[in-house]
């Protein structure tokens, strides 16, 4: 039993969720009824996950706020700058792709009981009440853009504290990030319970009535991750970006796609960002920051889904328009975490651009709720993956202007 326990902890996080995800699917085909009770490990899981990673969030955020010294360089407004970028273009490439392929949809009821936001001004009227949320009730809730405002906050109102202050609140967030390594260490049982309870929940024939839409969404995903994302790290490093692509896709992408939450990957991007040598400084804020407005795959399913409605209504489209959805996609990801449901329920918002009445995007979003197994799994492994990616390729263009050589295939 040692020997095999021995030879488990030397395989790689990556290789024991696999084994995990093989073991979940194997059990859910074979004895669903029987194993049954493995459900819990994924609820369990899950939950730690997003039990620790606001107060992680906070503790980050703070002591690289308060331990930062004047004079000293970070990456933030490249940072931010591809985020934007990346969000944008998304959007903008689904908007092409249902074009090019337009996809009609069999309407579905499913989101009964749930209310979409009224407009963009209240998705920034939310996002800003969100900002001034009181600290305790914003990690409760896991408000996170709450919980970053007050970090920046009280970050810059230790900046002058004691050393000893500052020490103490590093050691605080030394600990949390500990904790959280030990909670990811049960994640190939996390994945297991994860996987029975979606394929025994689920199934797939609810999936295979929406296969070319779901086809559509997750080929534009895949493009962004393999093509555009690739050409805007390429235009800042001038190096084969590949490497350090498919190492974020492998070692964020993966647990993103099974948890469903780039908040609850938090802890795994700050490690893949360590790995990569890059400076806690700048990632300990960017990286809490991408998983709020850092959104591309939220954007592709807004615009994907809108633009179905759009073809299924018969609804013609200029070019104007078009680009018009590009942006309010954008905008709209950005402020997805600042409203309950995530990006399905932006949807209407973007179908009010043509017109759509209300109780027919409602029905848009039911299609939404269906598809959400597989949709938001790879929604939330492009989102988090490029969360470390545009971090990194901020960081490694600082590198090439200050003439550091750049080692990706090294570093990935």
């Amino acid at each position: 039993m040692k020997s095999i326990l021995k030879k488990w902890s030397q395989l790689s996080l990556v290789k024991q969720i696999i084994a995990g995800l093989i073991v979940g699917i194997i059990l859910a085909l074979t004895i669903p009824q029987a194993a049954k009770p493995v459900v819990i490990f994924g609820s369990l899981f899950v939950g730690a996950l997003k039990a620790i990673a606001p107060v992680l969030v906070l503790f980050l955020v703070m002591s690289a706020i308060a331990q930062h010294k004047k004079g000293q360089q970070t990456n933030m407004k490249s940072i931010i700058f591809l985020y934007l970028l990346g969000t944008f273009l998304a959007g903008l490439i689904a908007v092409i792709a249902s074009f090019i392929f337009p996809v009609g949809l069999t309407l579905a009821k499913g989101a009964e009981g749930v209310t979409p936001p009224g407009g963009v001004v209240e998705v920034l009227k939310t996002l800003l009440l969100n900002v001034v949320d009181n600290p305790v009730n914003a990690i409760v809730n896991a408000n996170y853009i709450g919980i970053l405002s007050w970090a920046i906050l009280l970050g810059l109102a230790l900046r002058n504290a004691a050393d000893t202050t500052k020490t103490m609140i590093s050691n605080f967030s030394d600990a949390v990030a500990k904790l959280v390594t030990w909670v990811i260490k049960f994640a190939p049982l996390g994945i297991m319970g994860l996987v029975f309870e979606s394929i025994t929940a689920n199934g797939i024939d609810a999936l295979l009535g929406y296969g070319k839409l779901l086809a559509l969404l997750i080929g534009c995903m895949i493009f962004v991750a393999l093509v555009v994302n690739p050409i805007i790290v390429f235009a800042a490093i001038r190096q084969n970006p590949y490497p350090l692509v498919f190492k974020c896709l492998k070692e964020s992408g993966i647990t993103a796609f099974f948890t469903r939450s780039s908040a609850s990957n938090i802890p795994v991007n700050m490690r893949l960002c360590e790995k990569l040598g890059l400076d806690k400084d700048s990632y300990s804020v960017s990286i809490p920051l991408g998983a709020t407005i850092n959104m591309a795959g939220a954007a592709v399913t807004i615009s994907v889904l809108t633009l179905a409605a759009v073809h299924t209504l018969g609804i013609q489209v200029d070019l104007p328009t078009a680009i018009l959805l590009s942006i309010l996609s954008a905008i709209c990801a950005c402020g997805a975490s600042g409203v309950a449901g995530g990006s399905l329920l932006l949807i209407p918002l973007a179908c009010s651009l043509f017109g759509i009445p209300a109780d027919v995007a409602m029905q848009v979003v039911g299609v939404g709720f269906i598809i959400g197994v597989l949709q938001d799994s790879f929604e939330t492994a492009l989102n988090s993956s490029t969360d470390v990616l545009f971090t990194a390729a901020a960081e490694y263009k600082e590198w090439r202007k200050e003439g550091k050589k750049i080692n990706i295939n090294k570093a990935a």
